[in-house]
């Protein structure tokens, strides 16, 4: 998965250049052979002759084949706290991070995303890690929300802010995978929002 560096990020030297080019092409590897072989019937040793590199350096860069999905994931969570600090100053903490979520859902193609989700539930060690990196990806987010909102008195709202948003996005993607594409995923993640916030604002009955 491809991703466009910040017209402010600084330039990239040779050698930084050539480690982000090999990840890349190590990824796009692996991922090409688990589509085509299945995960479990791909051996690292045929993702490694596939990037063109040794076994020796594929350990350079991942520790298994769990992490070569597992960086997807990361590297979408990336995409989000970027575009959360684009959104405009004026949106509340909830409403810039479902616009941040909708542009960075909006770029990643629907086949790609259904490819990927099934691939990482097609192996129960990769799952149990992605269920373990939500809370990371909590972490980062309310850290990106905080740089917004630094007012010590906000904090614990915060941190609630960004468990909900992920949670939200969690169900979005899972309606997404569940039903092959159907409707499209920031139409989920509108759903999945609308409903957060609806409930928030219900009053008793």
């Amino acid at each position: 998965m491809r991703t466009n560096s910040r017209p402010d990020a600084p330039r990239e030297g040779l050698r930084e250049r050539k480690r982000r080019e090999t990840l890349q092409r190590i990824t796009e590897a692996g991922i090409r052979l688990f589509i085509e072989k299945g995960y479990e019937g791909t051996t690292l040793d045929e993702v490694a002759a596939a990037a063109g590199i040794s076994r020796r350096t594929f350990f350079y860069y991942f520790k298994s084949k769990d992490e070569i999905l597992l960086s997807l994931q990361s590297g979408v969570s990336d995409m989000l706290l970027d575009a959360l600090r684009d959104v405009p100053r004026d949106k509340q903490p909830l409403d810039a991070i479902r616009d941040a979520a909708v542009k960075v859902c909006a770029l990643v193609p629907a086949d790609d995303m259904i490819a990927i989700d099934r691939l990482m539930r097609s192996s129960d060690a990769v799952q149990a890690r992605k269920q373990a990196s939500y809370v990371r990806q909590e972490k980062a987010l309310f850290s990106a929300l905080r740089e917004r909102w630094p007012a010590p008195e906000r904090e614990t709202g915060l941190r609630l802010v960004a468990m909900l948003a992920i949670g939200a996005m969690r169900l979005s993607t899972d309606a997404f995978s569940r039903e092959g594409g159907r409707r499209p995923i920031v139409d989920l993640l509108h759903e999945a929002f609308d409903a957060l916030e609806a409930e928030i604002r219900r009053s008793p009955q």
